[in-house]
């Protein structure tokens, strides 16, 4: 299992980390060359393995909801992606707001798995929502 690091959108230990990955442009063609974005409004859980960057899932914090989008994961890896869910899930656990996330096709079964259900889809991703608890 990855280790996983919860990091301030803005903060410089994220950019030591993370810089070289989204320059990188296969992991940019991973993203379907979109780029990778962050700000004040972002937390990052970042995994780790043999202290190598394996994954990251970026979540944007709303008013409403908080938005996973532009992650990535080391080959897919569902270790990875369990991790970096269960991160998720445990840091934002009570959350009244709904927790949204922008899914690659490919991935919508760890998705799934964790309870998030799809509401809109696209060619090449899914708008998939978990719901609170209360809805």
């Amino acid at each position: 299992m990855a280790v996983v690091v919860k990091m301030s959108g803005t903060s410089p230990e994220l950019y030591n980390c993370i810089a070289p990955l989204v320059m990188n442009p296969e992991i940019i063609k991973y993203n379907h060359n979109y780029p990778f974005k962050t700000s004040e409004s972002f937390i990052w859980f970042v995994a780790f393995s043999a202290n190598q960057v394996v994954g990251f899932f970026p979540v944007e914090v709303r008013k409403k909801s908080l938005v996973i989008n532009n992650y990535y994961v080391s080959n897919d890896d569902e270790d990875v992606f369990v991790s970096l869910l269960d991160a998720v899930d445990n840091d934002f656990l009570g959350e009244e707001r709904g927790v949204e996330a922008v899914v690659q096709k490919p991935h919508e079964s760890y998705f799934r798995t964790h309870g998030f259900e799809i509401e809109r889809a696209w060619n090449l991703y899914l708008k998939m929502r978990k719901k609170h608890e209360n809805e």
